[in-house]
Parts: C-alpha cells; structure tokens; sequence
C-alpha cells in the first residue's frame, strides 16, 4: 500500500485556506516528500503525520513557494533527534541552494545527501521507491517525477524446495538479491514468478504541457497536475509564464491513460476551481479537484484495504 497526501495546493503564495503545493507519500515505514513550500509543515501536523520518517525530499524547481519551508523542516527534525540521513533531489544546483537557505539552520544532528539532477531524464532507486525525474518546460529548470513501486512476483515455495534452496535464502531472494554458497548461485527466477503490477504516482507542476509529462505519467495509478488557471481568458497568462490550464492538464491525462487525475497549484485568484470540474471531466471524465490534506491510499492488486487505527 502507497500512502498518498496532497498537502496543499496553492501556488505562488499561502492563503488562508490553501497551503503551498506539496505532496508527501509513505511506503514500507519511508517517507518521501516532494516539494516543501512554506506552510507544508503546517499541513503534515493537520493531517495527523510526523516529520522524522521523511527520507526524501524531492524539489521540482527552486522557487520559493516550492522550498522556502525546507530550513522549518529541517530543524523540526532536528528537534526530534532524528540520527538517519537525508535525501535531497534536485536540479542542479541543489546544494547550493541548500546551503543558503541553511544559514538559519546549520546544525543539524544528521547528514543530508545531495543527489542533483543533470540529465533530461534521470532514475535514482532509494528506500524502496524508483524516482523517475523528467524536465517539463517552466522559465527555470524544472522537475517531473514520477515515484513507482515495483513489485516482484510471488515466491513459489515449491520450487524453493525443489531446487533445494536453503530456507535462510528465502527472503534475500524474494527481495531480488543474488546469493552464492559453497559454489552454488540462486538468484531470484529461480523462485519468483512473473513480476506483477506495482504502482505509479505522477506529479508535476510549473510547466506548460509537453511530451514528456504524458510519457511519463504512462498508466499511473495516479497522476497529480497543475492546474493553475481554469478561467480561458488566463490562457495567455499560462503562456506567458509557462503555467498550465486544467484543460491542458486533463488532456495530459488522458493521453497518458492514467487512471485517475488530481488539479493542484492553484493560482490565488483561482478562488473555487471546482467550478470548472464539469467542462474537465468532459476532457477525462476522472478528475479531481486537489485540496489540502487529500489522500488515498494505493492498493497493489489484490491488496486489501487496512483497517485505520
């Protein structure tokens, strides 16, 4: 199961109803973040969740309603006495970035690892997700990502046995690691079957629309867009300042035959952007209008739901 959370959805500036754009996704006792405006820890107190898991911190660009609340955050997890490493992943130029914003936060009680992005598309695996970061079109550079689970076949006992894989193995094998005792190899299709589903969350904002958003955004489970403008006479405003519509973005979506769709980084003039679902899902009939503290939770197939606490 993928925990999913849209913090907040605003885009340019907090108000007092919408926080800045951030999502935060929990799998397997990780927590991975992406984008951290100001006001986004605000937000993960709402919804009821803690700031040591966060392993990773995932930035699109570097402008400020995308990082300005990472000093916050840091500190806070300081304060919790958090030991672990941190992740940071980012355009080129992250650390420097960091380290300014660092000034007001410079000791720390645990590393930060900097991981910047270089290539047009770039894939980083850590903590048990496949980050896969694209460029979109924005006036700085800027980040795509799409966050997938994978998900090996089963483990058929009866072939373990059969081959006579020592039970210690077991587990290493089903995780896909290559094992070697006394001269003999197992590796993993000796006891796994075909590899199933896994699961696909898509996030993107700050760009006009481009190729490469519904290439990635390929069958996901989820794909969450910005939708800055839903007013026509704004389409010039998008132009201008490399910004979507959320037509623009439901036609995203269903080019990439995702399987449900989510609007987000509402411009603050934007003041009710459900008023305009009707005409999107005449485009791609499931969308959704994002709002702060929206979640789901991702089921692999079969999967069944957990009971809440």
């Amino acid at each position: 199961m993928l925990d999913t959370c849209l913090l907040g959805t605003g885009g340019m500036m907090p108000l007092p109803y919408r926080w800045l754009t951030s999502l935060m996704l929990r799998y397997n006792g990780s927590n991975l973040l992406i984008d951290c405006g100001e006001g986004t820890q605000i937000a993960i107190k709402k919804k009821g969740w803690t700031f040591k898991p966060i392993d990773i911190i995932c930035f699109t660009h570097y402008h400020a309603d995308h990082i300005s609340g990472l000093p916050g955050i840091l500190l806070t997890m300081g304060n919790a006495e958090r030991t672990e490493p941190l992740w940071l992943i980012g355009p080129k130029g992250l650390k420097k970035v960091v380290g300014a914003l660092r000034m007001i936060a410079p000791e720390l009680p645990f590393p930060i690892e900097y991981i910047e992005i270089t290539e047009p598309e770039q894939t980083i695996c850590l903590k048990g997700y496949r980050i896969e970061a694209f460029r979109v079109n924005h006036n700085v550079i800027c980040y795509g990502y799409s966050i997938v689970i994978d998900r090996v076949g089963r483990f058929m006992v009866d072939k373990a046995m059969e081959q006579g894989i020592p039970q210690k193995f077991w587990n290493r094998l089903q995780k896909g690691e290559t094992v070697e005792e006394e001269g003999r190899v197992y590796t993993p299709d000796m006891v796994l079957g075909e590899k199933r589903k896994g699961l696909k969350v898509t996030y993107c904002t700050d760009t006009r629309p481009v190729p490469s958003i519904a290439e990635h955004a390929k069958g996901a489970d989820l794909f969450i867009c910005e939708g800055m403008y839903g007013e026509k006479e704004k389409k010039a405003k998008a132009f201008q300042y490399k910004h979507m519509m959320m037509t623009e973005a439901a036609n995203l979506a269903k080019q990439a035959e995702v399987q449900e769709l989510w609007l987000t980084h509402y411009s603050p003039s934007l003041m009710h952007p459900e008023e305009y679902l009707p005409e999107i899902r005449n485009i791609f009939p499931n969308t959704w209008v994002g709002k702060d503290g929206k979640s789901v939770d991702l089921l692999f197939e079969g999967e069944k739901p957990q009971k809440k606490k």
